[in-house]
C-alpha cells in the first residue's frame, strides 16, 4: 500500500512542479494546490499507514492509531484552502485590471 502512495505522491509532486514552472498564473495556482495535496499524502504515508482502534478506548486497547498526523493534515487542508482562495482572488483582480494572466506580460506592464 505504501508503494502505491509513494507513486501517487511522486506523480502529484511532478505534475505540481511542472505546472508551477508554466507561464500562466492559473496553472501556477493549481500547481501549488497539487503540491499541497502531495504534501498531505506524504505526511499521511510517513506516519505509517496503520490500522487499529481509536485512541479513546482506555487501557484495554492493544494497538491504536495516532491521531496527530491526521490533525496536522486537517489543519493543513484548511490553511491551503484559504491560501488557494486568496490566490484565486488576486489572480482574478489582476486579470480584470491588466487583461492577461501570462507571467511574462504581467512583468512588462508599465504601472503609473
Amino acid at each position: 500500500m505504501e508503494l502505491y502512495m509513494a507513486l501517487a505522491i511522486g506523480v502529484l509532486f511532478s505534475v505540481g512542479v511542472y505546472m508551477i514552472l508554466s507561464r500562466s498564473l492559473l496553472r501556477v495556482i493549481l500547481g501549488t494546490s497539487l503540491l499541497t495535496h502531495g504534501v498531505h499524502l506524504l505526511l499521511l504515508t510517513m506516519s505509517r499507514l496503520k490500522t487499529g482502534a481509536p485512541p479513546l478506548l482506555g487501557e484495554e486497547a492493544q494497538s491504536y492509531v495516532d491521531p496527530l498526523p491526521q490533525a496536522l493534515i486537517l489543519t493543513s487542508i484548511v490553511i491551503s484552502f484559504g491560501v488557494t482562495s486568496f490566490f484565486f482572488v488576486l489572480a482574478y483582480k489582476g486579470y480584470r485590471k491588466l487583461g492577461t494572466d501570462s507571467m511574462d506580460q504581467l512583468g512588462e506592464e508599465d504601472h503609473e
